[in-house]
């Protein structure tokens, strides 16, 4: 039976957890003077922090943000549209989040435990801590470095400058080494909770992101230490041999891949109990009605002579309808987006193209039709971070770092992927030179479709430095085939390309400014609240001409 994280509201005590951020103060002074007493006051407070895990942190979401995902309605940050916010959530929640943690490390040393036990929860909070800073320095940069509770409304750290990005990461990393020393191994009695794999799963991803984003942006002495520090927690978290790939990449995010048995499962939100679910979301309602992917992305899917597009011998001289995109493609094709004619909603019969809202190819990747029947009250696992992730960054890393990757690197990583899901042609350095391809390109390549409508297209070309390349560009959907499309469709003539391409939204309304748009715009309120202590980043400013 699953085990399930019981929603704790510890009375006054317990309220005193929920923290704050810079600009707000918790809505209840309650006294705690008789909580941090024992490990269940521990074990209370530290649920906390997994209660907080919803929306983007909740697991895999569908991220519109990029050039992957298309919905109903532009994007704002995908075409370039935002303004600077009066306030955000996405400023205001990690620190409120990270307050919770900083509150935990001040006061679970009050409590009657051992130290190894004491330990265990500290290493929660860090672990958190360092999860939070890192998403706030993904969008920000620089951000106030707040390592301690706050809890008054004249605390002076309310009014903190912005830390250097690097100084923040450097918390990250120190917060992470605790974590590691004191988390348990990940087992069926942790499964669910921030665990030893968890913390160097995450320092995997935080090594990549911040390595090759100095890299390909020019900025801080080293980038390769921050490789290093990816590497080698990909290189424990490897040689543990407590994780694996899950066998079947289909059932991969469906009820088959709940719990300990699934290896591949680093770090997971929780959900459930299955079918009566206290803690639930919407994931099969929202693939049903508003989640696309475009062709833009589609078009990454290597063909089965292990080529892409441009240089295939395998693709169908034709390719005269949304189906026929499918022929010899990489499997996981099939296994991300459904094909027209397929069953996929119950009860709607076969899926016809261009129904409702989809004018891209509908991604049917951890569909389920019986969560889809529970109306946005599904209750299966969402992974936060999983073993591939691990694998796919470690290749990538040490591409990065030396220049070059071996076959057998090659093997454990790139290629284990392919063979999880049968894909012919593995990827080798002879390979690479008898085609003209890039081995960068290709890393990053199977990065993107292994992961597609996982939450990570997004950070990744703000990493790479090629938002500007991939962003203002037309964003394209399925091919058009009238016989494959609702009839009650083919009347509204769809706006299509030379090709007979889906125009989802045209170049001409799409932009990205590479002096701004690779940092979100700090929000006004937390400009004003610490008297320009907190400044805005270069080139956002509060109207534009």
């Amino acid at each position: 039976m699953k085990q399930i994280f019981k929603q704790i509201i510890l009375s006054a005590a317990a309220l005193a957890v929920v923290g704050c951020s810079l600009d707000r103060l918790p809505e209840t002074t309650l006294t705690d003077s008789n909580f941090w007493q024992s490990e269940t006051d521990l074990r209370g407070a530290c649920n906390r922090l997994y209660q907080q895990m919803g929306g983007q942190l909740g697991g895999f979401y569908h991220d519109y943000r990029s050039d992957e995902l298309v919905g109903n309605s532009a994007n704002s940050i995908s075409d370039g549209s935002r303004t600077v916010p009066s306030t955000s959530s996405d400023w205001t929640d990690p620190y409120w989040r990270i307050n919770i943690s900083n509150n935990i490390l001040k006061k679970a040393p009050n409590a009657k435990v051992t130290e190894d036990v004491l330990n265990k929860y500290l290493a929660e909070a860090y672990f958190f801590r360092a999860y939070h800073y890192f998403e706030l320095v993904k969008r920000y940069g620089d951000v106030p470095l707040i390592t301690e509770v706050i809890e008054s409304t004249d605390d002076p750290r309310l009014d903190s400058p912005r830390a250097p990005r690097e100084e923040v990461i450097q918390q990250c990393y120190a917060d992470l080494k605790f974590a590691q020393d004191n988390l348990p191994d990940i087992d069926s009695q942790t499964w669910g909770y921030a665990s030893k794999s968890a913390a160097l799963a995450l320092q995997v991803r935080i090594g990549l992101y911040e390595g090759t984003r100095a890299k390909y942006h020019g900025y801080g002495s080293d980038y390769n230490a921050h490789l290093d520090k990816a590497i080698t927690a990909a290189e424990k978290l490897i040689a543990s041999g407590k994780h694996d790939l899950f066998p079947n990449f289909e059932t991969l995010f469906k009820f088959e891949g709940e719990g300990r048995a699934n290896k591949e499962a680093i770090f997971v939100k929780q959900y459930g109990p299955n079918g009566a679910g206290t803690t639930v979301h919407g994931n099969c309602r929202q693939l049903e009605n508003t989640v696309n992917l475009t062709k833009n992305i589609v078009d990454l899917f290597l063909y089965t002579d292990g080529l892409p597009e441009r240089k295939t011998n395998v693709k169908p001289e034709v390719v005269d309808s949304y189906n026929a995109s499918f022929i010899n493609r990489d499997p996981r094709m099939d296994f991300t987006c459904v094909q027209a004619n397929a069953d996929f909603v119950p009860g709607k019969g076969v899926f016809r193209t261009f129904f409702e809202s989809a004018k891209g190819y509908k991604i049917h990747k951890g569909f389920i039709g019986t969560e889809w029947s529970s109306n946005s009250k599904e209750t299966v696992d969402k992974m936060v971070i999983r073993y591939a992730e691990v694998l796919i960054s470690y290749a990538e890393a040490l591409y990065e770092r030396n220049g070059s990757i071996t076959d057998d690197q090659l093997d454990k990583t790139v290629n284990k992927l392919r063979a999880r899901v049968g894909f012919p042609v593995m990827l080798t350095n002879a390979f690479v030179s008898a085609n003209g391809l890039n081995m960068r390109d290709e890393i990053r390549r199977e990065r993107t479709v292994e992961f597609i409508d996982e939450g990570m297209r997004y950070d990744d070309i703000m990493r790479w430095k090629i938002a500007e390349n991939v962003l203002p560009v037309t964003l394209l959907g399925a091919k058009y085939n009238a016989d494959e499309t609702n009839a009650a469709y083919n009347d509204l003539k769809p706006v299509l390309d030379a090709n007979d391409y889906y125009i989802i939204e045209k170049a001409a309304n799409r932009v990205f400014d590479p002096k701004k748009d690779y940092l979100y715009p700090v929000p006004l309120k937390e400009i004003s609240l610490t008297g320009g202590a907190v400044t805005q980043n270069p080139g956002w400013k509060a109207t534009e001409d």
